[in-house]
């Protein structure tokens, strides 16, 4: 799997000048982000015999794009890369509105 390594850097927070003084009550509400690496289907026989040391194949290949899910509806896709320690994502296309039903693979 292709990760990209990246120098360290901070989360800065941003400020967004509003056209609109009612959203300003909002920006401190906070969201859940969600990076969704792949998925995969399995039966309840196969789930039940993981273990540690199993490995569950995803439906994505490696170096494709991950999805980011803002509370749940995607919002943006990205590519994983390492920052010190941790992943991180960077994000490389911004979803448009009515293409948000639902992130690729997720099935009904």
């Amino acid at each position: 799997m292709d990760i990209a390594r990246s120098k360290t850097q901070r989360s800065e927070r941003v400020t967004i000048p509003s056209t609109d003084p009612g959203l300003d009550v909002l920006m401190d509400v906070p969201l859940e982000i969600t990076v969704e690496l792949g998925r995969a289907r399995r039966l309840l026989e196969e789930v039940l015999a993981l273990a540690a040391g199993s490995v569950v194949q995803l439906d994505r290949l490696a170096g494709e794009a991950v999805d980011v899910l803002v509370n749940g509806e995607l919002v943006a896709r990205g590519e994983v890369l390492v920052i010190d320690e941790n992943f991180g994502v960077r994000i490389t296309e911004l979803v448009k509105r009515k293409e948000r039903t639902r992130p690729a693979g997720r099935r009904s």
